[in-house]
């Protein structure tokens, strides 16, 4: 499929959708939205893409929502559109994510990275909720994400103040996980992502859904939904097969072997 505002490409279990508007600094408006959905969820779908990776091209991760396209809406328009909510169904699709942050990831560039579920960055990027400063607040989930992930005070300091941290401080706060070379970015995306792709796609979304239910429930609550998805793994194929091989002394198969073939874009 061919599409206007992204790139996508395939190699071996893992998808790629990269933001191609680099002249906007990969700007978000709703046809990037739509398709970044779009391929995503035919990533989701195929049993062969254990993973995606989403990045930017150029300068820039995505450095912000179109402001073009929002400057000439209303509370009617935005209400009638359900503006942002196909961000939302993006986040909820249970394909593990991966965000590069190769440049400026800023407003709602940085509300998208933090719906991935593995952030790593180049010691490039820089980050920001910068939607002080043009009279708005973090639309794409911002409030509520980077609260969870960096704590109120510093969420708190992030939105009110619009200041921009670079990749350093980003990983200090707990917003990214790792800071590579610019040069090693991708590189380090391809290779996370297919590990992930590698493993057993049913026990790898039990982790995620237990991890992301820390920021829903209570302590007893999340422990008690852990201990409950860890007995259900058991007589799973993944388990015996993993269980299996550690015994036997000899690397698992968690998926039959494809033929191998070219790498795919779009």
């Amino acid at each position: 499929m061919t599409y206007e505002t992204i790139e996508t490409e395939v190699r071996g279990r893992v998808g790629l959708i990269r933001f191609n508007r680099p002249d906007q600094l990969n700007a978000l408006n709703t046809t990037v939205m739509q398709e970044v959905l779009a391929a995503a969820s035919a990533y989701a779908k195929d049993p062969a893409i254990g993973c995606l990776i989403l990045t930017g091209a150029g300068r820039a991760f995505a450095a912000g929502a179109d402001i073009a396209e929002l400057s000439v809406q209303t509370y009617a328009s935005m209400t009638e559109a359900e503006y942002f909510a196909d961000w939302d169904r993006f986040a909820a699709l249970p394909i593990p994510k991966v965000a590069a942050i190769n440049g400026f990831a800023l407003g709602g560039g940085c509300e998208v990275a933090m719906m991935c579920d593995v952030l790593i960055a180049s010691d490039k990027a820089k980050f920001g909720q910068p939607e002080v400063k043009i009279g708005c607040i973090p639309g794409i989930g911002g409030t509520q994400r980077l609260t969870r992930l960096v704590g109120r005070a510093m969420a708190m300091d992030l939105i009110l103040t619009g200041r921009m941290i670079d990749a350093a401080e980003a990983k200090d706060i707990g917003l990214i996980s790792r800071v590579l070379p610019a040069e090693a970015l991708m590189d380090t995306a391809w290779d996370t992502a297919q590990s992930i792709a590698s493993y057993a796609g049913d026990i790898v979304e039990m982790g995620r859904k237990c991890v992301n239910a820390a920021d829903q429930t209570t302590l007893d609550t999340g422990v008690r939904m852990e201990r409950q998805m860890y007995h259900a793994l058991y007589g799973l194929p993944a388990q015996v097969e993993g269980m299996t091989a550690f015994l036997e002394k000899r690397p698992p198969v968690f998926h039959a072997p494809a033929e191998p073939k070219p790498a795919e874009t779009a």
